[in-house]
């Protein structure tokens, strides 16, 4: 287990407590650390300042106990945004029908980087994708990133789902 999926382990259960879903956890930097946390709320509504503030004063109560993280480092909490990276098996099921761009750690098809509509999981948990009128299948794990594109159709579905 490398060390953000150990910090995913560790805040994932508190954030989970009080109504959040972890998106995604990020340590960058090589001198000045920074671990970003991100974060929705289970029931579709915006993140406000408020939530990220709770969020990073119950994490880092966890983080303090743990400490996870050797040396110092600041602490980012944030929420993925509209146009949010895919991080999750359930994201490409739930974001199936949007356009994305996805980035490959091994060339699939003799290429790294598709930008197309992602139409969910197949039945072995493989991403799909139509680039170009033709579909494609990616391994989760050959993922190196993956983000929703900004469209008006996903602005639509998105403030759609808030008003619920």
């Amino acid at each position: 287990m490398d060390l953000e999926e150990r910090i995913s382990a560790l805040v994932a259960p508190s954030l989970d407590a009080m109504g959040y879903e972890l998106v995604r956890v990020l340590l960058q930097g090589r001198t000045n650390l920074t671990l970003q946390i991100m974060a929705e709320r289970c029931d579709r509504q915006p993140m406000t300042v408020d939530d990220c503030a709770e969020i990073s004063r119950s994490i880092s109560a966890v983080l303090d106990v743990e400490d996870p993280i050797t040396g110092a480092y600041t602490l980012e909490v944030s929420s993925p945004g509209i146009d949010r990276p895919l991080t999750r098996p359930q994201d490409f099921d739930r974001f199936a029908g949007f356009e994305a761009k996805i980035e490959t750690k091994e060339p699939v098809e003799e290429r790294k980087r598709f930008r197309g509509q992602v139409l969910g999981l197949n039945e072995q948990g493989q991403v799909r994708l139509v680039v170009e009128a033709h579909e494609i299948v990616v391994a989760q794990a050959n993922i190196k990133s993956a983000k929703l594109v900004l469209t008006d159709a996903l602005i639509a579905a998105v403030t759609k789902e808030q008003e619920q």
